[in-house]
């Protein structure tokens, strides 16, 4: 039995400056800002931090020996039982600074993967968060050091445990090759799924964000969905599917609403790679619905990163651009915006609809029923033709796929006039 305490540690936050300081989202302090939220999710108490100003971190111990030393009285004196470096450590740089030190060490890959690890629900979330461990951990089964032997429990042992550290590269090897088979047979239920909605031309809208923008908030406030949504990063991991279903002047419309796991800066690379079955979702996806919160002081940062995370998506996919897609930007937490000035400036060039609202205040929520609308006629072929009494299945499947404007019933059959899927053959002579 290996049992994983749940003991608080005090860490203090380490980074290397290499930057200029020209642009203040990728600035180190707001890095540390969030690495500081990211700890404090993961269970941690913060107790100091510390930044060194280099060209390029020490490829030894990532920062220089003065640093270590000011370090190692900085520990004593907070009374600190770890730190936490801004940047995923090496290695070796992880060895040599846990050897240094004589304290737990742990990286900003690390804590994100220990939070994933909390938050996986499902049994796709767990399989997808042990692999990114097992893949991370497994370059770290040589010389591991203080920093791995360490880890009695806290941050970092959450998932598959202990235990895993201890067995050798090889049986970790065939545990990952187990977890991608396991995931495979996933993608493939996924697909047989996604399938079936092309089949019915649901359009599906993927909502895609920062992380803790409010994305769970505005799917539940649409949809009645029942979906954990906390004032934490990660709240959520699992992707979610609803029926978005509203009225207008024609009738009824249903879109499908797909909620996607939220991004961050510094995303981990076997994170990416282990999620990418769910991350995908979104270039299978008709549209996009990108979240920001608009209270935000780094929104513009926020925004760079989850197109950045969506273009890789997209590449890696060998799918369309993300250009191609259309795109509604939402700036959600408007409530929180108090200054109208700011509100001028909450613009996104890459969107064709750009709406200001407050998910959990229900503010501006109906404008995105009429964004939804305008795409969907955008990318609709409008006709007007006579259907006959003998084709009313198709009649039917117009009203349940298309949007009809003006229906006529005639003595030869129903003259209609509609928007229709590209998908829909309409004989119009």
């Amino acid at each position: 039995m290996h049992e994983n305490k749940e003991d608080i540690e005090y860490v203090i936050l380490v980074a290397v400056d290499t930057s200029n300081g020209d642009d203040s989202f990728s600035g180190v302090d707001a890095s540390l800002d969030e690495l500081e939220e990211l700890a404090e999710t993961a269970g941690a108490v913060v107790v100091g931090r510390m930044i060194q100003k280099l060209p390029s971190f020490n490829a030894s111990t990532y920062i220089g020996s003065g640093k270590i030393e000011e370090l190692a009285y900085m520990i004593l004196d907070r009374g600190a039982t770890g730190i936490i470096t801004d940047d995923e450590l090496s290695p070796a740089q992880m060895y040599n600074l846990g050897q240094a030190l004589d304290i737990k060490v742990m990286d900003r890959t690390m804590v994100i993967l220990d939070i994933f690890a909390a938050h996986a629900r499902t049994a796709e979330g767990k399989l997808q968060v042990e692999l990114a461990q097992l893949q991370y951990r497994l370059s770290r089964l040589t010389g591991k050091g203080i920093s791995m032997s360490r880890l009695g429990g806290g941050i970092g042992t959450r998932g598959p445990g202990e235990k895993k550290l201890e067995q050798d590269r090889r049986v970790i090897r065939n545990r990952v090759a187990q977890l991608r088979r396991e995931l495979q047979d996933v993608v493939a239920h996924r697909e047989l799924t996604r399938k079936g909605r092309e089949a019915g031309s649901v359009p599906v809208f993927a909502i895609v964000g920062y992380t803790n923008v409010g994305k769970s908030t505005l799917l539940n406030a649409l949809t009645g969905a029942d979906i954990l949504a906390e004032n934490k990063l990660f709240a959520t991991l699992d992707t979610t599917t609803r029926v978005y279903e509203y009225s207008r002047t024609s009738g009824k419309q249903k879109v499908l609403l797909t909620d996607t796991v939220g991004f961050i800066r510094k995303l981990p690379h076997n994170l990416i790679d282990a999620f990418r079955s769910t991350l995908e979702e979104v270039c299978y996806a008709d549209y996009i619905i990108h979240v920001v919160d608009a209270s935000s002081e780094n929104r513009r940062g926020e925004m760079k990163v989850v197109y950045e995370t969506l273009d890789m998506l997209f590449d890696k996919a060998s799918s369309s651009d993300i250009i191609s897609k259309k795109i509604i930007t939402l700036f959600n937490k408007i409530d929180k915006v108090e200054n109208p000035d700011d509100r001028l400036g909450l613009l996104d060039k890459r969107a064709s609809q750009v709406l200001q609202i407050s998910a959990k205040k229900g503010l501006g929520l109906d404008g995105i029923s009429e964004s939804i609308d305008t795409l969907l006629r955008e990318d609709r072929q409008y006709i007007e033709t006579l259907i006959g009494y003998k084709d009313m299945s198709l009649l039917s499947e117009i009203k349940s796929r298309g949007e009809i404007l003006e229906e006529k019933y005639q003595e030869e059959g129903v003259w209609i006039r509609a928007y229709v899927p590209q998908q829909i053959r309409i004989d119009k002579g």
